[in-house]
Parts: C-alpha cells; structure tokens; sequence
C-alpha cells in the first residue's frame, strides 16, 4: 500500500510499505501507529530544522501505560 499526503508546507509526502517497514525496523514502537505517523505531516504540532535541511514534524503523543 502506498499512502500520499500533503504536508503542512505544502509538499506531497508518499509512504510506501517498503519504506515504513524501515521506520519501524528502527523504530518498532511505531509499528501500530502509521495514520498517526502520517497525520502528524499533515498536521503537525511544531516543525523543527533537521540537520541536513530537512523538516521534522513533531506531535506530542501521551506515554501509554500498557501494552496492546
């Protein structure tokens, strides 16, 4: 499955099946969490500067207590 979305900016942002399941190889507690990973390009609560000129959008989520 391949998802496009537009960011806050303004730029199309594709997320293809291939490409997340390298997020969450490094980043396994995303796993469940890709609409939410998706949503905050769309709609971000800060955007930050990365260190080589890319743009890091921030959205603060509550620490869940248990496990799904």
């Amino acid at each position: 499955m391949i998802e496009t979305v537009t960011s806050k900016n303004g730029i199309p942002v594709r997320l293809t099946d291939e490409r997340w399941a390298l997020i969450i190889e490094e980043h396994c507690e995303l796993a469940r969490m890709r609409l939410d990973v998706l949503e905050t390009v769309v709609d971000p609560s800060r955007i930050l500067d990365g260190g080589d000129g890319e743009f890091l959008a921030i959205r603060e989520q509550e620490k869940s207590t248990t496990m799904d």
